[in-house]
């Protein structure tokens, strides 16, 4: 359908989350949006299956999504699902039922498409200034790490990545929720460093960080919380905390901070709520971990990446947009 709208669903292991979105110049206007938690890996890293409340929760937004796509008339859409699919033993029966009972089909994509979307979605958030780049993504199952290298000719490509089989839902699950001791926060942070060591010998990522030739885009809840915090935000916005920055021992304070809350004063701030409040504080670990192996000082907050990667894949196929383009008005 000619001047019908676009869409893109990420279902991943915490969220299931839509945008809508209309061709505009310069990349695209979102005309309408949903997020919700769901939490389909809930206990997925003990039993290696989706258990059937979060699988039943999870229908029941894609509920909400399917109606948003037939009251917008979308024409093409494209629905990905990542680490949850993919690590449980049912996510493909489930991806079926999600087909039948909603009419969405989904994709379980791997953890290199799921970069290369990140990437996409996030690119026009990269600087010309310096020419490597360090893109990672807290996910609620996973934890992805992108090495970037500047080409003149094709603009920012993806050297190597490594996919960490531990997110914010997992390390939660392991670690606690309510109150994180030292002992068990330190835990977290020794497993990712040690996860990561290999990738960071592979590219000798450290030294370059040295010589000053790295930045840094962080695409995930966790980053854009803790921006949301670090503002002090009296409710989440954002366009004040998409494409701003955060200093690393910004970020420091307000880990520590977080980390030294119990679960209802996690939940009592505005930008964490009762839906995160058990999440937070692995986010941190895992931040803090990639933070310490790699000083770059400060990295740019991206409350964008997946999504945005598809609808631009769709409209460059449809003969819209062009790489590189982003949100309308977004920069």
């Amino acid at each position: 359908m000619d001047g019908a709208p676009f869409a893109a669903l990420d279902l991943g292991t915490n969220n299931c989350r839509l945008l809508v979105a209309e061709s505009a110049p310069g990349g695209f206007r979102v005309v309408d949006a949903f997020s919700r938690i769901v939490r389909l890996g809930e206990r997925l890293s003990a039993t290696g299956e989706l258990a059937l409340a979060a699988m039943d929760r999870t229908v029941e937004a894609l509920h909400v999504c399917a109606g948003k796509l037939r009251r917008r008339g979308v024409g093409r859409y494209r629905g990905v699902a990542t680490e949850a699919c993919r690590q449980a033993r049912n996510g493909g029966a489930f991806v079926a039922r999600v087909a039948a009972e909603t009419g969405i089909e989904f994709e379980i994509i791997d953890p290199q498409e799921e970069i290369g979307l990140a990437l996409a979605g996030c690119a026009s958030l990269l600087s010309d200034d310096k020419p490597h780049a360090i893109l990672f993504d807290i996910g609620g199952g996973s934890t992805e790490v992108t090495w970037l290298a500047r080409c003149q000719e094709n603009g920012w490509v993806i050297v190597d990545t490594v996919s960490l089989t531990c997110g914010v839902v997992s390390f939660a699950e392991r670690f606690g929720g309510d109150r994180v001791t030292a002992e068990g926060y330190g835990a977290m942070v020794d497993e990712i460093a040690a996860r990561l060591t290999p990738f960071e010998a592979r590219h000798d990522i450290a030294r370059r960080v040295a010589d000053g030739a790295v930045q840094m885009v962080g695409t995930s809840g966790t980053v854009t919380t803790l921006a949301g915090v670090r503002m002090n935000l009296p409710r989440y916005d954002r366009a004040l905390v998409d494409g701003s920055w955060l200093c690393f021992d910004e970020i420091s304070a307000v880990n520590r901070d977080l980390a030294a809350l119990d679960w209802d004063a996690r939940a009592a701030h505005p930008c964490i709520g009762p839906e995160r409040a058990d999440l937070v504080v692995a986010g941190c670990a895992i931040l803090d971990a990639i933070c310490r192996l790699w000083p770059v000082g400060r990295l740019r907050v991206a409350d964008r990446g997946l999504r945005e990667g598809i609808l631009l894949g769709l409209m460059r196929e449809a003969g819209l947009g062009r790489a590189g383009a982003g949100l309308n008005g977004a920069a």
